[in-house]
Formats: structure tokens, sequence, C-alpha cells
């Protein structure tokens, strides 16, 4: 008598897809700046969704904000919350100085995304934040960034104090 094997059918395991958002910033409220938010916006939403590896998640941008402290900009909040609840696999964003402009903050969060396992790219300077030499390279990047926000902070607080000498008085 012959022995009939019954094979179950299996289903293939498909690779997961990689989670994947972006950050984008200005700090200023002008035309000019928005326009150059909303291209942010638009490319990386595109790029994003181009990658049959990727699962887009959107884009969080924060319009007319600060880079200096973390906790006033809230759509970067929103998604620290999101990559809290692992809706984030990878974050993307044009550079660490529209990340953060403020050092702790940067490391501290970058930090902490790395003990969720979530990288963060960097693109205008080449970095991936779970690579072996990345911390050294986004502190130094980091501290230029914070440095190059405090300068124009104090040349925008001179031209405000010489204005004022000369009479001039400024609306903002």
């Amino acid at each position: 008598m012959r022995k009939i094997n019954k094979i179950e059918p299996t289903l293939p395991v498909l690779p997961t897809r990689k989670k994947v958002a972006a950050y984008a910033r200005v700090s200023v409220e002008t035309e000019r700046l928005h326009h150059s938010l909303s291209a942010q916006v638009s490319y990386y939403s595109e790029l994003i969704q181009a990658n049959p590896e990727w699962e887009y998640v959107g884009v969080y941008a924060d319009d007319g904000i600060s880079g200096t402290k973390a906790s006033k900009r809230e759509e970067f909040q929103r998604m620290l919350d999101d990559c809290e609840a692992g809706k984030i696999d990878i974050i993307l964003t044009k550079s660490i100085s529209r990340f953060a402009r403020n050092t702790v903050d940067l490391l501290e969060t970058v930090r902490h995304l790395k003990e969720l396992g979530i990288e963060v790219r960097f693109e205008k300077e080449n970095i991936n934040s779970l690579e072996e030499d990345s911390e050294l390279r986004i502190t130094l990047s980091g501290a230029f960034a914070q440095s190059e926000s405090e300068s124009i902070s104090a040349n925008v607080t001179w031209g405000k104090r010489r204005a004022m000498e000369a009479g001039k008085v400024s609306i903002q």
C-alpha cells in the first residue's frame, strides 16, 4: 500500500518594509522659505514613496520655528512620539541644522532614537546615525550648526541695537 504525504502550502516570507519618515524645518516665515519647506516636503514624500523597500509614514514639518529648542517644535515632538510608538524605523532629514541647532538636544535625541533602533540619515553631511563613527561626526556638525545660529542671532541683535541708536524703529 502506498503512503501519501500531505504537503501543506506555505506562504513565502516577504521582507518587511522599513517605515520611513522625514523631518523638514525652516526657521523664518517668509514666502521664499515657505516655498523651501514645501520643496522639502515634496522631495521627501516622492523619495520615500519611490523606494519599494520603504513604507511611507509621512513628512513632519515645522514652519517658521527655530531649531534651537526641540521642545518648541510641535511636529518634531509629534515625530518623536511616533518613534516611541514604533511607527518609524528611519528618519530622513536634509541636514543636521534642519534637525537641531542645539548640540545637547541633537545628541540626546539621536542617542534616544538609536536606543529605539531608529536610524536618522542626515543627507547633506552623509551621516547615518547607526554607523560606528556617527556620534563624533554628528557632534562636530551639531556644534557648527549651533555656533552658526548663535552668530546669526548676535548679528540680528546688533543690527536692531544700531537701528535703535540711529532713531529707526523696527516693527516685528
